[in-house]
């Protein structure tokens, strides 16, 4: 009898050229030191490091679906059970959002300086190991929504952030004036 369950992704792991965390999030109880997904990291580059077109593997007793693209390798990790062909739909609304928030530039070095954009559309396609969502485009609209206009917002309802935000910009036009 096959166990159905919403929890698909075990993991969804970013590694550099050499092997190097970019991001990883685990679902589960699995790797939960960071010793242990260390090890899964270094294990599972080194068994995809020569192929870096992007295959289906099984390792340490896992799907594995990965993508190489420019100098950083993206993973999605799912139980033996699971289905490929929804893995490799979540690797590429994972790996596509990315792209198009990043205009076509996926490096090493522009996902850490967009990282909060990437850790976004990351916690829009999956949370927990559930898949929330497929479609590249809608994951990108939700992440990349156009700033609220602060100055409409109540001083006593804006976070410190946005109260800094707000003040800057308001002496900012009262210098031009």
């Amino acid at each position: 009898m096959v166990n159905l369950t919403l929890y698909t992704v075990k993991a969804v792991v970013m590694l550099d050229s050499e092997g190097g965390r970019v991001l990883a999030k685990y679902f589960g109880q699995d790797y939960a030191s960071a010793k242990d997904q260390k090890a899964f990291e270094k294990g599972l580059y080194d068994k995809t490091k020569r192929s870096p077109h992007g295959e289906i593997i099984l390792f340490d007793n896992q799907v594995v679906l990965y993508r190489f693209h420019e100098d950083v390798f993206f993973y999605i990790v799912g139980m033996p059970e699971e289905n490929e062909a929804m893995l490799l739909v979540i690797l590429n609304a994972f790996s596509d959002a990315v792209s198009m928030l990043l205009r076509h530039q996926i490096s090493k070095r522009v996902i850490l300086e967009n990282l909060d954009l990437v850790v976004l559309a990351l916690d829009e396609t999956i949370d927990e190991g559930i898949v929330l969502e497929t479609d590249p485009s809608a994951i990108v609209a939700r992440v990349s929504k156009p700033r609220e206009n602060l100055s409409d917002v109540p001083l006593s309802e804006q976070t410190l952030i946005q109260a800094y935000q707000t003040a800057k910009e308001k002496f900012g036009t009262a210098l031009l004036k």
